[in-house]
Parts: C-alpha cells; structure tokens; sequence
C-alpha cells in the first residue's frame, strides 16, 4: 500500500493506493457519519458500504448543480447530522466533487473522505480538495478548496467501470505526464495492452505516480494562484468543448489538449516531433474524435471560463513532455489560433 500526503498550511489529507477500499471501516468516526454515493455505484457496492445512511444521486455531471446539494444539505438535517458529522463520498469525480463541497459548506464545514472508484477520480479528481458545482452551462463555477481527511484509490474497483468511463480517467492521466513527468508518459507509451487490460499492478503504479505528481503542486499551491495552474493543461478548450458537446470529460479534455499542444508547437514552445508524439498518444488511445465547435461558440464559453482575468486567460502550454507553462494570453488571441486549427482541419 502506498500513502501520500498532502501538507497544506489548515489541512493534511492522506491518499492510500492500493488496499482494498473496505479499509475504511477503520478509518470512519464511530458515529455521525452518512455515505454518499451514485445510483450505479450503489448497484456495484452497496452491499459492502459501512453501516450508515446511505444517500444517492443521479450518475452524471446533471447532478453537479445547487439544488442537488440543497436536497442533499436537508437530508444530513433530517438525520441529525451536527458538526461532529462526517461524509464518506464512495464514487467518482461528481460524486466526490458533490461530497466535498457539501462537507465544506453544511454547518459551516465537517469532515469528509472518499472513497474513489474511477479512474479519473484516482488519478485526479479527488486529490486537491477542489470541490465544485456547475452554474448552467458554466462548469465548476460555484465551489471550494477543502482537503478530505483521507483518499482511498483501490485500482481493483476499477474493473467494473464501462470502457469510456476507464478511457475518459485515462486522459487526465496523460494530462498529468504531459506536464509534468515524462517517464510517466514514455510508461504509458509502452504499456497500451497492459493498460487496457486493466493490469491492476500496472495501474497501483500509474495511480501512484501521478497523485504523487498533484499531492506535490497542492502542498506547494493550494489555491491555484501559481503552480496549481498547470493542471489545467487542455482544460480552457476542453471545458467548452465538454459543455456544448455533451460528451465525457476525459475525452473534451483529449481534445483540448491536442488543441494546447498545436498551439504551443504555434509559439515555437515545443517541437512538432513532440507535439505528434501527444497527439498520437490521445489517438492510439482511441481519444480523438473531431469534436471541434463553431469560433462563436467557442467564444461564447471561454469568456465565461474561471481561468478568464479580464479580457485574458491564464492559458497552460507545454514546453515540451513533461514541462509545462502558463501564459496571460488574450481571449481575442486564443480564439484567432482556434479558428486556424479549424480552417487547417
């Protein structure tokens, strides 16, 4: 089993990769805690949840939104749940996302852990203390930064999620690799079958290196207002590209990286040896599909991008595998860029 930490200056968080995730029963308070998880999470494992009120919600990014939250607040209400309460969020990105934010908010905040059966959850998702709800089309628009006391990731659970859900965490594990380790990327270039097969001593390792990669920039930047940043690379395209497609966010995410990576092959920041080698990965991974969207759409949902700072974004490049970097790029200068790679395409 491997522990990581995160070290803030107001919190620790403890990640455990690779124990069976029925540890937690020796991690829970006693009493006061309420479980929360998805509806296709609670078909899988439900059995086997601690014995707690259970609370679930609809699968899916419509269930990242306010009013799901106050539903939720009301039933820790109806349950007697004070600020000695504790939530165990048993699920993915949105279900942690949700647990997360309900922690830090109800009663002023209480405690919480997860328990993180997706890959994009393993490998990103619930590490950081990020916590967010969308706003309409605006995603992660309402949310805070309070770190979980513990992160379980078991790569064993991660057998039963369907294809795309495996292949969608399995971009943010690229993403990590592309800023910020390359053996990591050059592991993933090489072990496509064992990957695939979901080699679980191959995937205890892929976790293991990549939140080891994050829980390094949160301890050193917890509120994104420097390093943090980089692990938006391919974020500022994808997120448009997710909410007006509609589709899974590793994969808007694929494309808003092979999107970041032409653009910073444009500036000269990378090589186009480089630049096709990230942009074969996302496609041997089968990653790619053409997914682009109109320039005025494209405007119509950067503009409302949390990155955005007046008429600029902090916009994350690549100078190569492995390093990345940020730059205040005008919003009119993003979009003159996009627009080529459409004409181009």
């Amino acid at each position: 089993m491997e522990k990581i930490f995160i070290n803030t200056p107001n919190s620790k968080s403890e990640i455990l990769i690779g124990p069976q995730w029925s540890l937690v029963n020796e991690l829970l308070p006693e009493t006061g805690v309420v479980i929360l998880t998805d509806d296709n999470v609670l078909g899988i494992y439900g059995k086997q949840f601690p014995v707690a009120p259970v609370f679930s919600v609809a699968p899916g990014e419509n269930s990242k939104k306010m009013s799901v939250v106050e539903g939720l607040a009301l039933k820790l209400l109806e349950n007697g749940i004070d600020r000695s309460g504790f939530i165990l969020a048993i699920g993915g990105g949105v279900v942690c996302d949700i647990g997360g934010f309900l922690a830090s908010v109800y009663m002023r905040g209480i405690r919480c852990g997860f328990v993180s059966t997706s890959l994009l959850s393993q490998v990103d998702a619930s590490t950081g203390g990020k916590n967010g709800v969308n706003l309409g089309s605006a995603k992660n628009m309402i949310g805070t930064i309070r770190q979980p006391e513990f992160v379980i990731c078991d790569p064993s659970m991660l057998s039963t999620l369907p294809d795309d859900e495996f292949l969608s965490g399995l971009s943010e594990l690229i993403k990590t690799a592309i800023i910020g380790d390359k053996d990591l990327f050059e592991i993933i270039e090489n072990s496509r079958k064992e990957i695939l097969a979901r080699d679980i001593d191959m995937l205890t390792m892929l976790v293991t290196q990549a939140v080891n990669f994050k829980s390094r920039v949160v301890s050193e930047d917890e509120n994104e207002t420097g390093l943090r940043r980089i692990l938006n690379f391919g974020h500022t395209f994808g997120h448009a590209i997710e909410l007006h497609r509609g589709i899974k966010h590793g994969f808007a995410v694929a494309s808003g990286m092979e999107l970041a990576a032409e653009f910073s092959n444009e500036m000269g920041l990378i090589s186009s040896s480089e630049k096709e080698r990230i942009i074969s990965i996302l496609r041997d991974f089968k990653l790619l599909e053409k997914q682009y969207i109109t320039e005025a759409d494209m405007e119509h949902l950067i503009v409302h991008d949390k990155k955005k700072s007046g008429s600029s974004i902090h916009f994350v490049l690549t100078e190569g595998i492995g390093k990345a970097t940020v730059k205040k790029i005008s919003v009119s200068e993003i979009l003159g860029f996009y627009n080529r790679f459409r004409q181009k395409k």
